[in-house]
């Protein structure tokens, strides 16, 4: 019997989580600082076949040497989606200890950082089918890798960032579960 994950079409794959920065991220304002990236083409989509844990981190300390070894002007952010490990949100949420502690001991700490998004993101405090988690569900599990210096750039151009989160939850519970069910239709 063989343990391995179905084969994944990275292409799908891809264009949900396009699908899905286009719709909701972008098309909702939910991160003002994405449009610009997206635009540009700086941003790096990478589909991971890891089954496991260990084998995430080995993909995200891959890529966030990547991203730190890259040129800012040519890529701004990694999206390392993983569909095959962590499709757990306790699971998933108790692995970003994992990332944040890589971020240390790559000594990354303040230069990158990791973001998280999952299709069943849950807030704390809030119940898992409240609408304010959407604004970091993504269709698939994924880590998000961001350079410091570029989050610093845009909250200079944007004085009102620390209202993003506020205005994110006022803009999806006007959208409520219907709105959002609509908006992610690729029909």
């Amino acid at each position: 019997m063989s343990t391995s994950a179905p084969a994944l079409d990275h292409d799908a794959v891809v264009a949900d989580t396009v699908h899905w920065l286009e719709k909701a991220v972008i098309g909702l304002n939910l991160c003002p600082f994405a449009k610009a990236v997206h635009i540009k083409k700086q941003v790096r989509y990478v589909v991971s076949e890891a089954t496991t844990p260990e084998a995430l981190l080995e993909k995200l300390m891959e890529e966030l040497e990547h991203l730190a070894e890259a040129d800012p002007a040519k890529l701004d952010t990694t999206l390392i989606i993983h569909p095959h490990v962590l499709k757990d949100f306790e699971d998933y949420n108790e692995f970003l200890d994992v990332a944040d502690a890589a971020l240390e001991d790559m000594d990354l700490d303040g230069i990158l950082q990791v973001a998280s998004f999952h299709p069943d993101y849950q807030f704390a405090d809030t119940d898992k089918n409240d609408i304010e988690n959407y604004t970091n569900r993504t269709p698939y599990p994924t880590l998000h890798l961001l350079r410091e210096e570029s989050i610093d750039r845009a909250v200079e151009a944007f004085p009102e960032a620390s209202e993003i989160f506020e205005k994110n939850m006022d803009t999806i519970r006007a959208l409520g579960h219907d709105g959002w069910d609509k908006l992610m239709d690729k029909a």
